[in-house]
């Protein structure tokens, strides 16, 4: 299946992100833009909890089992899920979040068989142990100061 159009320029940003460290924050942005449109998202934001799941799990090096462009297009589509100007700027009312949804709705479909192997690693951990992985601590840095651990 073709990406979406406009999604490819997040890839490089998404190399970069990973790379210099800053996924903490990049997390903690989706997290505030998630909460903040609520009800606009519907079932994707489920979606956007899973991914934010996955790359804290990864963060923490908990997880490991994704390859690295699958990893790097999950960065990507939460980069694209926040950046204001994207194919409908998210300022436009009512229509401004359908090119976000739809990326990341692509994004699930496309990567669904290394979800399903990220959903049942999760079902196999305690949920203490999840519960810890899964964290959001109160800023940035704190998670900064977790990671990333090499397993």
């Amino acid at each position: 299946m073709k990406a979406p159009w406009n999604f490819a320029r997040f890839l490089p940003l998404a190399g970069r992100l990973l790379s210099r460290g800053r996924l903490p924050t990049l997390l903690f942005a989706v997290a505030s833009k998630g909460a903040l449109q609520g009800g606009r998202l519907g079932k994707v934001k489920e979606d956007l909890r899973l991914l934010q799941a996955l790359c804290l799990a990864y963060w923490r090096g908990e997880y490991r089992a994704i390859s690295s462009k699958s990893l790097l297009s999950v960065v990507a589509g939460l980069m694209y899920f926040l950046s204001p100007v994207d194919a409908i700027p998210d300022f436009i009312p009512l229509f401004g979040m359908l090119d976000d949804i739809a990326v990341l709705a692509w994004l699930m479909k496309t990567l669904d068989d290394e979800l399903s192997a990220f959903r049942a690693w999760r079902g196999r951990q305690r949920p203490e142990k999840l519960a810890l992985v899964e964290r959001l601590p109160a800023t940035p840095e704190q998670l900064l100061l977790e990671g990333p651990q090499k397993n």
